[in-house]
C-alpha cells in the first residue's frame, strides 16, 4: 500500500509577513508549519524521503514540498495515481481558539484549516484529492509515529516535545505492539519548544532555526548562576506535572506573534537582549547553560514519572526538541531506559515521514521494525556525476579509484591536513549529514575546529564538531556503554570523551569534554567505514570530524552539480564524488 506523506503548512509564511510587515525579520520563523518534506512508504518500510529546501535552496521552508513529493515518487518509479493514501502531518480541527483573536482566526481560516490544506494540495496534484485518499494525521501523532514504528521495539514509551502541534507542546505515547496509545499532554502554555526558541531570540540567535548554537554555547557556561530565575520561568508541579508561566507574559495578539512581552519579561530579569552579531559574554554563556539544564531537569522530571506509571523500559523521541542532543545524552545516562531511540529527522520533516507510517498502520497493522541508515534521498547517478565533472572547469584534477585505492588516497589527504567532501549513495534525510553529504577532517589537529569554523563552514567560533567512529572502537575512545551503540548511529546523542584521548582528539572534544558521536557500521555505509578504519591504521585513532557538507546560509548538498559547485567556491581541499577524487591543483581556484 503506497502512502504518502508530506509535512508543512503552505501559506503560513506569506501570511506572518503579512501581519508583521517587513520591520520583523527575526520573527517571521516564529510560526508552525516549517521544514516541509515529503516521504514515501509502503508495508516493505521507507522507500524515499527528503526536505524541500534541499531542492529550492530555502532553509527550513514550509512551502508546499512540491519537489521533495516528486523525487520520492521518482525514486518509487511510480506517479501519483499509484498512491494509496495521502497524508499530512497536522490535523486543525474547529475550536473556540480560533476565534481567541482576530489573528487566531486569520491563522485558522487562512492556513490551518483542512478545507485549505486540500486546497494547497490540489493545486499540486488536482486528481489526488477524492477521499478517501487525503488525511490529516494529528502532529505529535506523525511525531510519535515517526520514532516509534521504525525503532524495532515491541513496546516503549514515547515522548514528543517540540514548539507546538496543534494545541500540544508535548505528549506522551505508550506504545504497544502496532497500537500507539495516548497517555497525557500539555498544553502550548507549557512549550519547552517555545520556551528555547524565545532565550535563542533573546541570546541573538534566529528563532525557529538556530537553537543549537544555543546548546553549543551552554557547556561554556555556569548552570548555577541563573538557576533561581529559570525556576521562576519553568515550574515543576507533583506527578510529572510542570509548567511555563513566562509564556504568560505575552499579552496582546501581536505579543503572541512575535513574543515580545516574553523577551521584556527576560530583559527585566536577565538584562538587555544580545544584539545579532554582537559579542558572546559570559552572561549569555550563562544564560544559555541556565536554559539547558532547565530543559534537561524538566525532561527527566517527566519521564521519571511516566516510566513510574507505565514501567516501560524502552524510549522513543521524536519533535524538535528532540534534536537537543545534549539532553538526548542525559537522558540516556539517567538509566531510566534500557534503550533509548531518536528519529533522526525528528523535526517537523519527520511528520512526513510520521504522518505516512500513521496512516500505513492504521490500514494494515504490524509491530514496529527497526531501521537503518537513513539514506532515502535523491542518489548520484553515472551521468549527473560525468555532467557535474564536465561543467568544473580548469584548475581542477579528477581521478577514478576503485575503492581501496580511493580509501587510502582521501585519508592521506586527511592525515596531510586536508578538509575533503564527500558526495556519494543516496542524500541523507534529517539535519545530519551521516557520511554520503559530509565534509571530513583530521580530529587530531589542535587547529582545524577553528580551521572549519571560521575558513570553510565560516559559522560561529565557538560551535563543536561531531566525531565519527566505528563500532568496533566507539567505546574505546567515547563513553559508550555497551549495548547503546545504536543509540548513536544518527549523530543525536551526546556523550563523554574518554579522558586519555581528550586531548588527542581537540577538533571534536567540546569545552566540557563532552562530543555528538556518530557510531558507523560497515553494513550500513561500507565506505565512510571504511575511511574510518584506515584512519585508524595510519594514525592509530579510528575518528574523523564529520560536518555537512555545505557553506554559510546553505543546505546541505543534494546533487554532484551541487556537490561540485559547493566544491569550486569554497576552501574545501579535496572532493569524493561518487569513485572520483577530484583535487585543485597549482594555480588553480582556492
Amino acid at each position: 500500500m503506497l502512502t504518502l506523506g508530506f509535512s508543512g503548512l503552505d501559506r503560513g509564511t506569506a501570511l506572518k509577513r503579512a501581519i508583521l510587515g517587513d520591520g520583523w525579520r527575526r520573527e517571521q520563523r516564529i510560526v508552525q508549519g516549517l521544514d516541509s518534506a515529503a516521504a514515501l512508504v509502503d508495508e516493505t518500510g521507507v522507500i524515499a524521503a527528503a526536505a524541500q529546501e534541499r531542492y529550492d535552496g530555502d532553509k527550513g521552508t514550509g512551502r508546499f514540498p512540491r519537489d521533495a513529493i516528486d523525487a520520492c515518487l521518482r525514486a518509487a518509479g511510480a506517479t501519483m495515481r499509484d498512491v494509496a493514501v495521502v497524508a499530512h502531518g497536522f490535523r486543525y480541527e474547529p475550536s473556540p481558539v480560533w476565534q481567541l483573536d482576530h489573528l487566531s482566526t486569520r491563522w485558522y481560516e487562512e492556513v490551518y484549516a483542512q478545507r485549505v490544506q486540500r486546497e494547497v494540495f490540489a493545486a499540486h496534484y488536482p486528481p489526488a484529492v477524492a477521499e478517501p485518499r487525503f488525511v490529516h494525521v494529528g502532529h505529535h501523532v506523525a511525531h510519535a509515529a515517526s520514532s516509534y514504528y521504525l525503532s524495532g521495539f515491541d513496546e516503549a514509551l514515547v515522548v514528543v516535545a517540540d514548539g507546538m502541534g496543534e494545541q500540544e507542546s508535548l505528549t506522551v505515547f505508550a506504545g504497544r505492539g502496532a497500537v500507539l496509545d495516548p497517555l497525557g499532554s500539555y498544553p502550548i502554555m507549557s512549550s519547552l519548544g517555545i520556551l528555547y526558541s524565545v532565550f535563542t531570540h533573546y541570546l541573538g540567535f534566529q528563532p525557529g532555526m538556530d537553537e543549537y548554537k544555543v546548546m553549543g554555547l551552554a557547556p561554556y557556561g555556569d548552570r548555577q548562576r541563573y538557576r533561581a530565575t529559570l525556576d521562576e520561568f519553568v515550574r515543576l508541579d507533583p506527578d510529572g506535572g510542570y509548567a511555563v508561566p513566562l509564556l504568560s507574559a505575552n499579552k496582546s495578539p501581536l505579543e503572541r506573534e512575535t513574543h515580545q512581552g516574553v523577551l521584556r519579561r527576560l530583559e527585566e530579569k536577565l538584562g538587555p537582549a544580545r544584539e545579532p552579531d554582537a559579542e558572546l559574554g559570559q552572561h549569555h554563556m550563562d544564560v544559555a547553560a541556565a536554559l539547558q539544564d532547565a530543559l534537561e531537569r524538566t525532561l527527566l522530571h517527566v519521564l521519571t514519572e511516566y516510566r513510574r506509571r507505565t514501567g516501560l523500559r524502552r524510549l522513543c523521541l521524536a519533535g524538535g526538541v528532540a534534536l537537543n542532543c545534549s539532553a538526548n545524552g542525559v537522558i540516556l545516562r539517567s538509566g531510566l531506559f534500557d534503550e533509548v531511540f531518536v528519529q533522526p529527522a525528528s523535526g517537523d520533516d519527520g511528520t512526513a515521514l510520521g504522518a505516512a507510517l500513521a496512516a500505513l498502520r492504521e490500514a494494515r497493522p504490524a509491530t514496529p521494525t527497526g531501521m537503518r541508515m537513513p539514506y532515502w534521498g535523491d542518489g548520484c547517478t553515472a551521468d549527473d556525476v560525468a555532467a557535474a565533472l564536465r561543467d568544473l572547469g580548469p584548475g581542477f584534477e579528477v581521478r577514478r579509484h576503485a575503492e581501496a585505492d580511493l580509501v587510502r588516497e582521501t585519508v592521506a589527504l586527511i592525515e596531510g591536513g586536508a578538509t575533503v567532501a564527500v558526495c556519494q549513495g543516496r542524500m541523507e534525510f534529517g539535519p545530519r549529514a551521516l557520511g554520503n553529504r559530509s565534509i571530513l577532517a583530521d580530529p587530531r589537529s589542535p587547529t582545524m575546529r577553528e580551521h572549519l569554523n571560521t575558513v570553510v563552514k565560516q559559522r560561529e567560533e565557538f560551535r563543536p564538531f561531531a566525531p565519527a567512529v566505528p563500532v568496533e572502537d566507539a567505546a574505546r575512545y567515547f563513553d559508550i556503554p555497551p549495548g547503546t551503540e545504536a543509540a548513536f548511529r544518527h549523530m543525536l546523542m551526546v556523550t563523554g570523551v574518554r579522558e586519555p584521548y581528550r586531548d588527542r582528539l581537540p577538533a571534536v572534544t567540546h569545552v566540557d569534554g563532552s562530543a555528538r558521536v556518530q557510531v558507523v557500521r560497515r553494513e550500513d555505509a561500507p565506505l565512510f567505514w571504511g575511511l574510518l578504519r584506515e584512519m585508524g591504521r595510519r594514525t592509530g585513532l579510528p575518528v574523523l570530524v564529520n560536518t555537512s557538507f555545505n557553506l554559510r546560509g546553505q543546505p546541505i548538498v543534494r546533487t554532484p552539480a551541487e556537490a561540485v559547485a559547493t566544491f569550486a567556491r569554497s576552501t574545501l581541499d579535496a572532493l569524493v564524488l561518487d569513485g572520483h577524487l577530484v583535487r585543485r591543483t597549482a594555480g588553480g581556484p582556492a
